[in-house]
């Protein structure tokens, strides 16, 4: 392997921007092209894809792609000229009626990863839709030998497509390379790895706590974490989008601002459109980007994947990143929330229970 030095990172947020070098770097390979996705839609953007990953496996790249059932809905007929020249679709886990059709069927594969050739990884917040092409996004583009371990966890993620649970009963132990750490998530009810490492890091935050994310539904533990980040006067700020694409997300987080503001919490609003971006930034010394959302349902019920880095390069970018997107962000109104109609309050209390969901 060669040395962590020799990384190159690059940070897309506009969707059009990062499909193009994907494009571009699937145009280029010539040994394999791995897919990982959560929705792959069948529009502009997923024809483009499939067309040209077809044709890849025409010329003899190895094709393997994984999508998630729930949010990939398309039939293994669109795939058909992809499949018919060696190429490999699989569907994580069908929707089914279980006892528990509930929570079974929220253990949704939410990994979102495109390897190239044991160089080039994409590791971040974007679907292959362009239902999100206005939507601000985080994917991080490795350029290193990073691409062979996340190549292992693709490998075991694509034999394991049809469990609920991988490795239900094995823990996966952490994956270091160099000054970079792979997080994996399983669905757990007490282990949630990605959580509990996102709270170590806060808890260890000296200056600057930053969080980017599209739902936020902070359990007890992470407020917890947030609040003494304040206490110690560490900056803490949460960024999220004025309106979601889940309304009932966006209803019901509203529960936990005013409390969270008036621990000295910096909450801010994207004005735009969606942020869809899933980032963590502390003291701007440690990063993390990938798939997972600051919500009670990412945590417990998705396979989720992130990377956490001390590099450089990687932290200037998603810095300037957060910079641009407090450009176009409103402050937290505490007078108006404490105004909020009683109906609003009412349909808070009516979704806590399913907050776990949501």
């Amino acid at each position: 392997m060669t040395n962590s030095s020799d990384k190159e990172y690059r940070l897309f947020d506009d969707p059009i921007r990062y499909y193009h070098a994907m494009l571009d770097d699937i145009e280029h390979a010539r040994d394999y092209i791995y897919l990982q996705t959560y929705r792959f839609n069948n529009d502009s953007i997923g024809i483009k894809f499939r067309d040209l990953i077809t044709r890849k496996a025409k010329e003899g790249v190895e094709i393997k792609l994984l999508l998630d059932s729930w949010g990939t809905s398309l039939p293994s007929s669109f795939f058909h000229e992809l499949i018919r020249h060696g190429g490999e679709v699989r569907f994580f886990k069908k929707i089914k009626l279980f006892w528990d059709f509930f929570t079974k069927n929220h253990r949704r594969n939410h990994r979102k990863l495109l390897l190239i050739d044991d160089r080039i990884s994409y590791i971040g917040s974007g679907n292959i839709t362009d239902y999100s092409l206005n939507w601000r996004e985080s994917f991080l583009r490795v350029r290193s030998d990073l691409t062979q371990l996340l190549k292992r966890i693709f490998i075991n993620d694509f034999n394991s497509f049809n469990k609920y649970v991988f490795e239900k009963m094995t823990p996966i132990r952490k994956i270091r390379h160099g000054d970079c750490e792979i997080l994996q998530d399983v669905p757990s009810l007490t282990r949630q790895r990605i959580r509990r490492r996102y709270i170590e890091l806060i808890r260890t935050a000296g200056r600057e706590v930053i969080i980017e994310t599209p739902y936020f539904l902070p359990g007890y533990l992470v407020r917890k974490a947030l609040t003494d980040a304040a206490k110690r006067d560490v900056a803490v700020t949460v960024i999220m989008p004025k309106h979601s694409d889940v309304g009932l997300v966006d209803i019901l987080r509203n529960r936990y601002l005013g409390m969270l503001h008036k621990q000295g919490i910096r909450l801010l609003f994207y004005l735009p459109h969606n942020l869809h971006a899933k980032l963590l930034l502390i003291d701007r010394e440690v990063f993390s980007v990938g798939s997972p959302n600051f919500d009670y349902r990412s945590f417990r019920y998705m396979h989720e994947i992130a990377i956490v880095g001390r590099d450089p390069m990687a932290v200037k970018q998603i810095d300037g990143h957060i910079r641009e997107t407090i450009k176009n962000c409103e402050n937290f109104n505490y007078e108006k929330w404490k105004r909020r109609p009683a109906i609003q309050k009412i349909f808070e209390r009516m979704l806590l229970p399913f907050r776990h969901l949501l």
